[in-house]
């Protein structure tokens, strides 16, 4: 059984934890409900019982509070609503001849006409077989579950320039806007905005040393220790090479793509924007300024308008 999630892909329900949880809390209080109910009715079976199989399976007391009965049907009935899944989820359902396959839960009224389709032994049993069933496919669930990635999570400037715009629905702009305010920090931190970007973040990282007007973003730490050595010159790789694959398709290229590719876009500007948390300015004057001793604008969370640029 699948469902549409947002970004247009489907979703098996009965491997997704939290909806399982869902009804699994919605049924609960259906049977609890189901059962202060029943305290207001008798079950028109054994000795005594009149007209069994024409009339009602469960039948009102003469004390029933009927202003209280009222309000019980209509709370069963908006959760019968909202377990409009749960036979197919689960596969408790009843075959009843001349009527065909019966969902319990949903026609629990049934047992209230004549000629009844159902009666409270039956909806209990499929409430407490459902109960199980649920248990176990939440079992399956969590074991085949794997890591995910939560946006609000990423870092503070991806997610805040993506939100609002990943939240409407516009995925490959939210990256977008989140690479350009990365973009923009790397800027700020340098004082530059004279080339292309793709050019800037190489200047940036580049291993010669400043120049006026072009200082550097060096990785923390001895610059003739090996892993110091490794993690600039992967830097001065990894930058360029994120605003080429990432911000400049996301950008130019009105390709819309799955909530999973958008996520991993994001995760890897995160990862980009921690690194250069860590880097420090160095300016020609041999001067040393940190990511944390700038103030930066908050993101606005909108597209720019953008303009084509030649790597």
């Amino acid at each position: 059984m699948t469902a549409t999630t947002k970004s247009g892909g489907e979703m098996d329900v009965r491997t997704d934890g939290e909806y399982l949880d869902f009804l699994a809390k919605r049924l609960d209080e259906f049977s609890r409900t189901f059962e202060e109910f029943m305290t207001h009715h008798v079950e028109n079976s054994g000795f005594g019982a009149m007209a069994v199989g024409m009339a009602p399976a469960v039948l009102p007391k003469d004390s029933a509070d009927k202003a209280r009965v009222r309000v019980l049907t209509d709370e069963l009935n908006r959760l019968a609503g909202a377990l409009m899944d749960l036979s197919g989820v689960t596969g408790v359902r009843l075959a009843v001849q001349g009527a065909g396959v019966l969902d319990p839960f949903v026609n629990w009224q049934r047992m209230l006409e004549p000629k009844p389709l159902l009666d409270a032994p039956v909806v209990r049993g499929c409430c407490l077989q459902a109960a199980g069933r649920l248990e176990g496919l939440k079992a399956k669930a969590e074991a085949l579950s794997s890591p995910t990635i939560e946006p609000s999570l990423l870092h503070p400037l991806v997610w805040a320039a993506a939100q609002r715009l990943w939240n409407d629905g516009h995925l490959r702009q939210g990256v977008a806007a989140a690479a350009e305010a990365l973009s923009g920090q790397m800027k700020q931190l340098t004082g530059r905005n004279d080339a292309s970007d793709t050019s800037l973040w190489q200047q940036a990282f580049a291993a010669a040393e400043p120049q006026e007007g072009k200082p550097r973003l060096r990785w923390p730490g001895d610059p003739n220790d090996q892993d110091v050595k490794t993690m600039q010159a992967g830097l001065l790789s990894f930058a360029p090479g994120v605003n080429m694959v990432i911000r400049n398709p996301a950008t130019h290229v009105a390709e819309d793509f799955t909530e999973q590719d958008g996520l991993e876009q994001l995760a890897t500007l995160s990862i980009l924007a921690k690194f250069l948390d860590r880097c420090v300015v160095v300016s020609v004057d041999g001067a040393t300024t940190s990511p944390a001793e700038h103030v930066f604008p908050e993101p606005a969370g909108e597209a720019k308008v953008l303009t084509r640029e030649n790597g």
